[in-house]
């Protein structure tokens, strides 16, 4: 594993120098591992982590290129962190969640236009006929990323998204009373358009707030550890 490792940092590090742009294709395996110091083993152990990391791509046929290393592309690889988190890491998550959310959500009420606003009307109308939790799930998610997207930033979008993935919102609202989780969610939905048609930034903030720590804590609630507690702010 340190080989590897090594392999690994001697090829960032050609990225990072600008040896190696991005779209560029990688010498062939025998000239880099001699350029590099490196067994061809060592060196086939590091493309195939980098290119799980989308730092390369392989092409079949064609070699292997340094991907186009845009910053919410590789935080692609992050959503199964996310996914898989349980207990205090995803509460560690959403902490993370609470701190950049609200900010961008006070940012989008000057940047939302009326058929922006629409949209999300529509969505919490969707939201609210919701037959199962994943489908209300799937409307959460369109609702708080629509917001986001207004701030025109696609990396704070990925990773927003990369912090509360769909697969992690289930488990919260499975763990928790269901039926109390979704009234409160609808709730807190409804004043944050209601922010955000006010165009006013500082209750947009707040009411983010009010609902990012309250999905703290259903998963405070849901976990089975009862030595956790939500993570103050």
């Amino acid at each position: 594993m340190a080989l590897t490792d090594e392999a690994m940092d001697k090829i960032k590090a050609m990225i990072v120098a600008g040896e190696l742009a991005p779209g560029s294709r990688l010498p062939k395996e025998e000239i880099l591992a001699a350029q590099l110091g490196l067994s061809r083993n060592s060196l086939r152990e590091a493309v195939r982590a980098l290119t799980a990391m989308r730092i390369l791509v392989s092409r079949q046929g064609d070699g292997t290129y340094v991907s186009s290393l845009e910053p919410h592309l590789l935080l692609e690889t992050l959503s199964f962190a996310a996914d898989v988190s349980q207990g205090r890491a995803a509460l560690q998550l959403l902490q993370v969640r609470r701190l950049l959310e609200p900010q961008a959500t006070g940012l989008a009420a000057a940047m939302l236009q009326p058929h922006d606003l629409q949209e999300l009307r529509d969505i919490l109308d969707r939201c609210r006929s919701a037959a199962t939790v994943e489908d209300f799930v799937a409307h959460d998610i369109a609702f708080h990323l629509r917001i986001v997207e207004a701030v025109g930033n696609p990396v704070l979008s990925m990773l927003l998204e990369v912090l509360s993935t769909r697969t992690q919102r289930v488990r919260i609202v499975r763990g928790s009373r269901t039926r109390d989780a979704l009234d409160s969610a609808h709730q807190d939905h409804e004043e944050i358009l209601r922010a955000l048609q006010a165009r006013d930034a500082l209750l947009a903030v707040s009411a983010a707030t009010v609902h990012i720590t309250a999905v703290e804590q259903w998963l405070v609630t849901s976990c089975v550890d009862d030595t956790l507690r939500p993570i103050d702010g």
